[in-house]
């Protein structure tokens, strides 16, 4: 991609994480949730927060300044967007996910080293639970926030039985289907998802035609097959080349012919060269991961065909961070 860099260009992406920190901080401190649908004072926030007044004024500002926050004769209030996506009382909370960036930042802050190593970096520790619980949840807000649309541009209403590997809380298999009244789903999984998933399908009232099988793909055969169609949401990212081809390798081999096989990934372009989120989630993942990346188009198509899968194709669905579909037959 050729773009003409200035030197406001290269300071603004420099300083990217300000925004980031600021958006960041206000999460954790719950500043939008607190203040919901209210108009409150500096007096107010600081009381509730229990925040020093002078940084917090400057926080608020900050915040007010980037169009999160309304600041109007000296009270502030959220910004539409910022009602919808970042107040936990809100059914499209994204907070989770924020947080999570906030988890890697010293990882990413440490990107020159994990470049000269090749490994990825020692970082702070927020607790394992409190990071498991802000990667869970903020995969699932993201997921609920697509899966419908994908639901609705994926054809699988002549599938009756769909393996979602690596689902989590199955927000994909449960959407699917609603879309889909004959489809029956197995969500596999790790077994510390089961409570999880279980949870999210009987909330949506599915649990006789969505069932949990909890196993490890790395080491075990994937149960409960035949399936026709198959559904990888974000899964051969966190894994290097070799063993992205043996779970392509286990999910064919749990197929029936004639089934159909669809990866969900941030794809990059066969020159690696874009699209951009792609290409910076694979740093993402060296900071964080021993092996895993994202994969070009053409090294994914490579691996399906080793598989046997044939008449690949790219499906036309694009996701907010260019996350696309690639399918194919059994």
């Amino acid at each position: 991609m050729n773009k003409e860099w200035t030197v406001g260009d290269l300071l603004s992406t420099s300083s990217a994480y300000w925004r980031g920190c600021t958006l960041q901080a206000a999460v954790r401190l719950e500043i939008f949730t607190t203040i919901s649908e209210e108009q409150m004072s500096l007096q107010q926030i600081v009381a509730l927060l229990d925040v020093d007044p002078r940084a917090a004024e400057y926080l608020l500002n900050a915040l007010s300044a980037m169009g999160l926050l309304v600041k109007k004769e000296g009270l502030y209030s959220n910004s539409p967007e910022s009602y919808n996506f970042l107040c936990k009382t809100s059914s499209r909370y994204i907070g989770h996910i924020i947080l999570h960036h906030h988890h890697i930042l010293d990882g990413w802050a440490q990107l020159d080293k994990a470049v000269t190593t090749g490994a990825p970096v020692k970082q702070r520790s927020y607790g394992e639970a409190v990071e498991r619980e802000s990667f869970l949840m903020g995969m699932f807000n993201l997921a609920m926030g697509i899966a419908p649309a994908i639901a609705q541009q994926v054809d699988l209403s002549q599938r009756h039985r769909l393996l979602d590997l690596g689902g989590g809380p199955g927000t994909h298999a449960i959407h699917f289907c609603l879309a889909n009244p004959e489809l029956g789903a197995v969500i596999y999984d790790r077994p510390t998802t089961r409570s999880f998933a279980t949870k999210t399908v009987e909330k949506f009232g599915l649990q006789e035609r969505i069932s949990f099988a909890g196993g490890d793909i790395t080491t075990e055969q994937i149960p409960g097959g035949p399936y026709d169609a198959a559904w990888l949401s974000h899964i051969l990212h966190s894994n290097g080349p070799e063993e992205c081809q043996r779970i392509i390798d286990k999910t064919v081999a749990a197929m029936e012919p004639g089934g159909v096989i669809l990866i969900h990934e941030f794809i990059l372009d066969d020159n690696k060269d874009g699209p951009e989120f792609p290409a910076l989630f694979s740093l993402n993942m060296l900071v964080n991961n021993p092996e895993g990346c994202a994969y070009s188009g053409e090294e994914l198509t490579a691996m399906l065909q080793k598989s046997g899968v044939h008449d690949i194709k790219r499906h036309s669905f694009r996701g907010p961070t260019d996350s696309s579909i690639l399918y194919g037959s059994v």
